[in-house]
């Protein structure tokens, strides 16, 4: 049986799938990886199905060997150091670890959250049909620690497909623009805060999880007054809390909340939140 041996972790490691979808209606956040496009294509680069399971590794520090017979392996998302036993590998390509093999993810040096794929998937049991962790309710399989032991999945039907090193590209390092669709309370906001929030640069804060992505910029100023009852969320919702900032909400949220939405971030854009570092700036622009 093929497994990844942990070794070594960084501030934080975690499987995740591509989430599970349909059951907000029960208080279930659909979670999953946040850079759903790295996700996607780390699994496509080792032959898996898309949905397969991923370590998503937060700015590294990851340390695992690989035991029980040799696989395939690939890193998308974040760009930084990559080696397998000592050696550097390509972020990007399919490389094959041999038995025994120590593969380690250094510390990041453009975005945030590696996506790292094994040929098979990361075989944990999955919860309400996901092998997905979600932070915020607890649910699915527990961060990664030292010592653990990953089961990896039945080799897929598919190859490991060949591809060109120059479709890699590393997430930006400096300006980022997210696309918008207006919000379902943004006429709760005057008509200064809907141009500031088009208009002004803002940067990404300390404050920043799987939960949401606190932004600092000019105080986004409401026109009603009163509380607002807690309604549905939807991934990339920007709530705008009672100071006037607002925060983008993710994979891991609560399903509901109490905080007028100014605007939504379309799905294109949500895999760039992902790796959005603390002090990058960032601008809105409509969809």
């Amino acid at each position: 049986m093929r497994r990844l041996i942990i070794e070594a972790v960084g501030p934080l490691a975690l499987v995740e799938d591509l989430g599970r979808p349909g059951l907000a209606h029960l208080g279930v956040a659909g979670s999953g990886a946040l850079d759903r496009g790295a996700a996607r294509l780390a699994n496509r680069l080792v032959g898996n199905p898309d949905g397969a399971a991923i370590l998503e590794v937060l700015v590294g520090g990851l340390r695992a060997r690989v035991v029980g017979g040799g696989t395939w392996f690939a890193v998308a998302g974040a760009w930084g150091p990559i080696t397998l036993d000592g050696r550097p590998v390509a972020p990007y390509t399919a490389a094959r670890a041999p038995d025994g093999a120590v593969l380690e993810l250094g510390t990041a040096e453009r975005g945030l959250r590696y996506a790292l794929a094994v040929r098979g998937g990361i075989d944990e049991p999955p919860v309400l049909g996901s092998r997905s962790r979600d932070t915020l309710a607890g649910l699915g399989p527990e961060p990664v620690r030292p010592g653990r032991e990953l089961v990896i999945g039945d080799e897929p039907e598919a190859s490991v497909p060949a591809l060109d090193q120059e479709a890699a590209f590393a997430p930006p390092d400096e300006t980022v623009t997210l696309a918008l669709r207006p919000g379902p309370r943004a006429d709760w906001f005057t008509d200064a805060a809907r141009a500031a929030l088009f208009e002004t640069p803002w940067r990404v804060s300390e404050r920043a999880d799987r939960v949401g992505v606190r932004l600092v910029g000019p105080e986004l100023g409401r026109r009603a007054v009163g509380e607002l009852a807690s309604e549905a969320t939807v991934p990339g919702s920007i709530q705008v809390s009672g100071d006037g900032q607002p925060t983008i909400l993710l994979a891991d949220r609560p399903v509901t909340g109490g905080y007028p939405v100014i605007a939504i971030v379309a799905a294109a854009s949500l895999d760039a939140v992902a790796q959005l570092r603390p002090g990058q700036e960032l601008r809105f622009r409509h969809a």
